[in-house]
């Protein structure tokens, strides 16, 4: 009995070892990118400053009929603007986001994109989707935003994802561990200086 009780406590450590390394490995493949961001910008405008980029995806069968069920998804946009330092952690110099809920409507047959009170309705799935695979003029930093500073350097960074803890929950649980589901980018990173804002008007 003590040989066969030495041997189980030896077991139980190595066991460990293995759930943690199957543990650490899953993230490699439950949240593999599905979304690609191509060229973002961060440019100026007379607002202050912006953000265009492409997202190229595709939307999978499951999540395509869990809409026409009237599942509502929502996409989650994502900006952050860091100023790196090399004495401590990076410093955020801005944080956006911006929610897009697309939902179907079975009695209009309408797909509808809403953007905090923007409502939009489109005939086809892949005309709604547009409407945040390409971003164009997003206000990230208002002009009067004295966190940052024109004509210095930072590191700008740009994801788009779908939040999964916003499916009612009996969904969560099927997405759980299931590819079709985590619809997500790798933060886009690029390093930006920013240009001078437009001088206000004279009066």
């Amino acid at each position: 009995m003590t040989v066969f009780s030495t041997a189980c406590s030896k077991s139980v450590p190595e066991r460990l070892r293995a759930l943690l390394f199957v543990v650490l490995l899953v993230p490699a493949w439950l949240f593999a990118a599905e979304i690609e961001v191509v060229k973002p910008q961060l440019t100026v405008s007379e607002d202050g400053y912006v953000v265009a980029a492409d997202f190229n995806f595709e939307i999978s069968q499951r999540l395509e009929d869990a809409v026409a069920k009237g599942v509502v998804l929502n996409f989650i946009l994502e900006f952050e603007l860091s100023k790196p330092r090399w004495y401590w952690l990076e410093e955020k110099a801005a944080i956006r986001t911006q929610t897009y809920r697309l939902s179907y409507h079975a009695l209009t047959r309408q797909y509808r994109v809403t953007t905090g009170g923007l409502h939009q309705s489109f005939s086809s799935l892949a005309d709604a989707l547009l409407v945040f695979s390409r971003v164009r003029g997003w206000l990230v930093i208002e002009k009067a935003d004295k966190a940052v500073r024109p004509a210095e350097s930072y590191e700008a960074a740009l994801r788009l994802r779908l939040d999964l803890n916003q499916l009612p929950r009996p969904f969560q649980i099927s997405a759980l561990g299931n590819k079709e589901w985590n619809l997500a980018s790798d933060w886009k990173t690029w390093p930006v200086t920013l240009p001078p804002l437009p001088a206000a008007d004279a009066k």
